[in-house]
């Protein structure tokens, strides 16, 4: 499963959905979509245009976890 950090991303640049939306040219919408980490695909250039704003690497947005958190039980 791939877990979206992009909120995490912009709480360290103290960025908001809004400014970051408008920077990178897609709508607050879809960059919601992307930010709760519904989004089934994100286009190259989106990802490019995100990280040249944020300043950080793919890999500090994006990041793999073998296990899915919605399958985990609550103990």
């Amino acid at each position: 499963m791939i877990i979206v950090n992009l909120d995490v991303m912009m709480a360290k640049r103290k960025m908001s959905l809004t400014e970051l939306s408008e920077r990178v040219g897609i709508t607050i919408a879809n960059m919601s979509i992307l930010k709760t980490g519904k989004a089934r695909a994100i286009r190259f250039s989106t990802l490019n245009a995100i990280c040249k704003e944020l300043n950080c690497q793919p890999g500090d947005i994006l990041e793999y976890s073998a296990t899915d958190p919605k399958t985990l039980k609550k103990a």
